[in-house]
């Protein structure tokens, strides 16, 4: 029963959720949240304020400690749009993994979007009709286009809470010139995708994050809103009142509070404005949010029963091909490579003794390793490394893309070496790891090198000094993928210190 821990730093709150993986299911231990306004001053003056960033680790020591004191075995920590835009976020990313030993993993918006979107899609009806996902944050507002649990679009707009008021709203109540600037400003960024998203049809909406909340609860008179719709019409009178009241009256309505209310009049002109200029009736408060996705992510990379694991498994793939094709790739050839290099994976673990996760990553370099070519052949090894490094590919984190990447690398002549650039992102355990899994890809691309499909099933027969392949051939002939096999002979010596040998049947 292992316990995941996740973390999400954004630009107005802190949030911890600890949980128990039990029977394919995830059990919420424990939770914790604190507001530390990290963005506020990234908003104004571009950096992250000594005070602020002083707040935000002494708030992740004590969720370090609560994660120790529940057992959790793996962590996963994201921070969103104050530490996409600080210039000084190094800073925080050090001074964190200082205190706390956190690898701290800055996210997009758009990984962000997908992340609430798994977490929502998999535990509300949204998976069975085409909805769209809001999620205003601080610094940003997610926009998801969800048809029957599938992403289709994907949009993260400048329109965060904290940064609006911090832009745009100066005097308590605002004034009215004010409040006519940030309603033109957010509408400005709403019309660039509206016509879009009302292509989409859309038959509902569901709304995360802690404005949706206070929203929700201001129109229910409670502080822990439950569910049910709420209005468009009641939205927009609700903005219209919170723009009259001061900070001190604001707060005194059931559901925002005090520090919501610095913030709310902001938060709610852009659902005003969303759900009017989008033609939404209503939205769905959901409670579920990031670290919801990050622990459904995190269950899902450990246990291929959850409920979590076939959608992830279809997202990945749909990134896959989508990147692939993106850049001009054979889908045909590196369909037929990533197919080699599976059965050789599985045909040879106890050669190549990796964990079970390479197995995704070894196909995910293969569907990939061509992409390189788009830019330019000259180089094309080290291009495809660069788009792979640096693309928003679905389901993988940004760790995960530079070890696919470090595959797809060293797919050529050249050999990688643990000091080599590619494999400085990685640990020490995984640069030791990787020439094994390069190998892998090696040979699944020489077994298709004529693109015919001339080797139709790999066999693998592991003697003590050798490793025999069986291969499976068609009509064709298969004299190419046997020169090409041949040149890894040397190279796989050196890596399994064994003999390579190959037969045709």
């Amino acid at each position: 029963m292992p316990t995941f821990a996740a973390v999400d730093i954004g630009a107005n709150s802190v949030r911890l959720k600890i949980a128990r993986l039990t029977r394919h299911r995830l059990h919420v231990l424990h939770e914790d949240r604190e507001v530390t306004r990290l963005g506020e001053s990234v908003f104004r003056a571009g950096v992250l304020s000594t005070e602020a960033i002083a707040h935000t680790v002494r708030v992740l020591q004590r969720f370090h400690r609560a994660a120790q004191g529940y057992g959790a075995e793996s962590v996963r920590v994201v921070a969103t749009s104050a530490l996409r835009d600080a210039r000084n976020a190094s800073a925080f990313l050090d001074w964190a993994a200082s205190a706390v030993g956190w690898r701290v993993e800055v996210i997009s918006g758009l990984e962000e979007g997908r992340l609430i979107h798994l977490a929502v899609v998999a535990a509300t009806r949204a998976r069975n009709t085409c909805a769209l996902l809001l999620d205003l944050g601080g610094g940003s507002c997610e926009l998801t286009v969800s048809d029957h649990g599938e992403i289709r679009r994907m949009y993260s707009l400048p329109l965060g809470a904290v940064r609006l008021t911090q832009e745009f709203l100066r005097w308590d109540p605002p004034k009215k010139k004010e409040l006519q600037r940030l309603r033109s400003y957010i509408a400005e960024e709403i019309t660039r995708i509206q016509r879009r998203v009302l292509a989409s049809r859309l038959q509902m909406a569901i709304a995360t994050s802690g404005t949706a909340a206070a929203l929700a609860g201001a129109h229910f008179h409670t502080s822990n809103p439950q569910g049910g719709s709420v209005p468009r019409a009641d939205v927009v009178k609700l903005t219209a009142t919170l723009a009259k009241l001061s900070q001190l009256e604001r707060a005194a309505i059931p559901g925002i509070g005090t520090r919501r209310a610095e913030i709310i009049v902001a938060g709610a002109m852009v659902y005003s404005e969303l759900l009017s200029r989008l033609d939404l009736p209503s939205f769905f408060y959901s409670p579920l949010g990031l670290c919801d996705g990050v622990l459904a992510q995190m269950s899902a990379d450990y246990d291929g029963g959850t409920a979590f694991r076939k959608h992830i498994d279809t997202e990945r793939r749909n990134a896959l091909v989508n990147t692939a094709t993106h850049y001009g790739a054979d889908l045909k050839f590196a369909g037929k490579v990533h197919e080699l290099a599976l059965q050789l994976f599985d045909g040879m673990k106890a050669v190549h003794r990796l964990p079970g996760e390479y197995r995704e990553w070894l196909g995910a370099a293969a569907m990939l390793h061509e992409v390189g070519s788009f830019i330019n052949r000259s180089g094309r090894r080290r291009h495809a490394y660069y788009v792979v490094c640096h693309s928003e590919i679905f389901g993988y984190t940004v760790y995960q893309r530079h070890l696919i990447a470090a595959l797809v690398r060293y797919v050529g002549r050249s050999q990688p070496t643990p000091d080599s650039r590619p494999l400085r992102p990685l640990t020490p355990l995984e640069r030791e790891r990787v020439p094994k899994a390069v190998l892998l890809l090696r040979l699944a691309r020489a077994l298709n090198l004529g693109r015919r499909g001339a080797i139709k099933e790999v066999g693998v027969q592991v003697r003590r000094e050798q490793v025999i392949l069986k291969l499976t051939t068609g009509s064709s002939g298969a004299d190419l993928e046997m020169w090409a096999l041949h040149k890894e002979r040397g190279y796989f010596r050196t890596v399994f210190g064994r003999e390579l040998l190959a037969t045709l049947s």
